[in-house]
């Protein structure tokens, strides 16, 4: 039997291991430690030091060379999560660990909050009801693309927008993308049509963000994008706040009513109280909410405890992640 310990905050160790998903991984454990919350490790030091591997989740601690000193016989982590770039390290690789993360999982809620968030956006869900509630009436004009012949915009295409175009296919309008990593080949067989930053932003009804925070993508949506967007335009993002010019979008909401934006991510996150971000009205804001919560975190856990016994019977990892594609994950 492996000696298996968890290492994550609290939180996310009653979100994503709760029973059933801690019964399972008791039932595949020779012995099981519990760390929680993650920063504490050091507490648990001659414990870790017969560990094979490692489940986590949101509040991994780094695990750089001190912390993998403390665990010499580690083989893999399971993080039942999404990103990685936050805890993982070159010492990881190094050493040769495996890692498999629940991030395609994480993107199951975020695609679905997507969508729909596109689809109130075409009709300018957000704009009409604030209208209404002001009017006290229903107004006669209501100019509004609707989803039918509409352009949808996706900025980067991983695994989140392959998710959002699957879903689209239901509906009966134009998907365009910019990914400089995306092939024309492979476009085609998605059905989209991939196109420049520029032209995405003024062709687009409504734009998605799916980008990762990198240094290259870091202010990467500027002012100029959002003013040139079309009258009544939507807005989404719910990759990072920092591939967005905040201040700049911020001057463009002011001076665009027109444009609706719909914010899961900031920067800072949350925004500083005076941000003008929670008080402008053709913004809402939500806090974080579109990856997995509630009940979809037990979703993570337990791909988690199938791709560990995918590892115990010498079967593939289904979503392990290699040291190139981890830098180019969000």
């Amino acid at each position: 039997m492996s000696s298996v310990a968890l290492i994550l905050s609290s939180e996310a160790l009653v979100s994503a291991y709760g029973e059933p998903v801690l019964g399972r991984l008791r039932t595949l454990a020779g012995s099981l430690t519990v760390v929680a919350p993650g920063s504490s490790w050091c507490e648990h030091r001659e414990a870790l030091r017969e560990v094979e591997f490692v489940f986590s989740g949101w509040g991994a601690p780094r695990m750089d060379t001190e912390f993998l000193r403390h665990l010499p016989k580690l083989k893999a982590v399971f993080y039942a999560g999404g990103t990685v770039r936050y805890f993982v390290t070159d010492a990881v690789w190094a050493r040769g660990i495996r890692l498999t993360t629940a991030q395609a999982i994480n993107a199951i809620p975020v695609a679905e909050y997507v969508v729909s968030a596109l689809l109130l956006g075409l009709k300018r869900f957000w704009h009409y009801a604030r209208l209404t509630r002001g009017m006290r009436d229903f107004p006669t004009e209501r100019p509004m693309a609707g989803a039918h012949g509409s352009v949808v915009g996706l900025v980067s295409y991983g695994i989140i927008a392959r998710l959002v175009r699957e879903r689209l296919r239901a509906y009966e309008l134009e998907v365009i993308v910019h990914d400089p990593y995306l092939g024309e080949n492979e476009a085609r067989r998605e059905g989209v049509r991939k196109v420049g930053l520029d032209e995405l932003f003024t062709l687009a009804d409504a734009v998605s963000v799916h980008t990762p925070h990198l240094c290259e993508t870091e202010r990467l949506i500027q002012g100029r994008h959002l003013g040139s967007m079309r009258p009544g335009s939507f807005f989404l993002n719910t990759a990072r706040g920092e591939v967005v010019d905040e201040p700049a979008m911020i001057a463009v909401l002011q001076d665009r009513p027109d444009l609706q934006a719909v914010l899961d991510v900031t920067a800072p996150e949350p925004p500083a109280p005076d941000s003008p971000l929670y008080t402008l009205p053709n913004v809402v804001l939500t806090p974080h909410i579109a990856g997995s919560v509630g009940r979809e975190c037990l979703r993570m856990g337990h791909a988690m405890v199938d791709e560990f016994e995918r590892y115990r019977a010498g079967q593939p990892l289904r979503w392990e992640v290699t040291a190139d594609r981890a830098e180019r994950i969000a």
